[in-house]
């Protein structure tokens, strides 16, 4: 059974809002759309598992986005990049048709209205407020929704029933520790639950503090994806130059969707 944890003030930092859209949304929302509309074309029920959730729906007219510009930077120009047909398309013209023109779906929104009947959906997050907006958020969904440690619970959760489906493990980073929790998190995931695909995202920084993280994950799964892409900072002192993706056990296809998304990124790239 999964536990509630004290929280302290240096979990509680981030906030997405000031963050939704942005280029790193656009590639982590593109392939877990991708890989989510593989799973569902099979008629066998799976589960989904988010550690980090977050609230789930942001609006992009909010102050919030204002702020920062990185949705204007982001989907406001990303979108046009993809197919029509494409399935994180489809999923944003859905969202927006039922919360208005500057809606925007978090991954697990994404995954709620990927999801079919008979599937099961897990969300984690830690930040009391957030977790209230997501379960606002989620309620017509049925998801499963737990204030706990998303990597503490990674574990616990694993396996679950059905045994199908997918995890995406997807901090912050402002416990700068997490680097260094992730690949024995995902080791021992992956040994419960051998089957499941799980996706870390990450963030590239200029002073590159994933390198090692990476390093360690590659030795332990090497026949896993790593889907990176590349852009500039938004702003002057901004770190995050790029968004990468550690996919273990990924779906048939998806090393060519990874492709696909590396030269939309390279062809458009400022």
């Amino acid at each position: 059974m999964l536990q509630e944890v004290a929280v302290s003030r240096s979990m509680l930092s981030y906030q997405h809002a000031y963050h939704a859209g942005n280029l790193a949304d656009v590639h982590k929302h593109a392939l877990l759309a991708w890989a989510l509309a593989y799973l569902t074309a099979k008629d066998k029920p799976l589960s989904y598992i988010e550690t980090h959730a977050g609230r789930g729906l942001y609006d992009l007219g909010g102050a919030e986005s204002d702020k920062t510009g990185e949705a204007a930077a982001g989907i406001a120009r990303a979108e046009s990049w993809l197919p029509p047909d494409h399935p994180y398309r489809r999923l944003l013209t859905q969202v927006r048709a039922i919360h208005g023109p500057q809606s925007y779906p978090g991954s697990p929104l994404i995954a709620a209205a990927s999801l079919r009947a008979g599937d099961v959906l897990h969300l984690c997050e830690l930040h009391p407020a957030e977790v209230r907006a997501l379960e606002t958020n989620l309620a017509p969904w049925g998801a499963h929704i737990a204030q706990v440690d998303g990597l503490e619970a990674a574990i616990a959760l694993s396996p679950p029933t059905p045994r199908r489906g997918m995890m995406l493990i997807d901090p912050s980073y402002e416990v700068k520790a997490d680097y260094d929790r992730l690949p024995g998190i995902i080791g021992k995931v992956i040994k419960r639950w051998n089957v499941g695909i799980v996706a870390l995202w990450y963030p590239i920084l200029l002073d590159v503090p994933h390198v090692q993280m990476l390093a360690a994950l590659t030795r332990d799964f090497p026949d896993a994806l790593r889907s990176e892409v590349r852009f500039p900072p938004i702003r002057e002192g901004h770190r995050m130059a790029g968004s990468g993706m550690f996919v273990i056990n990924p779906p048939y296809g998806m090393n060519e969707e990874a492709a696909r998304l590396l030269a939309i990124f390279e062809a458009h790239r400022r």
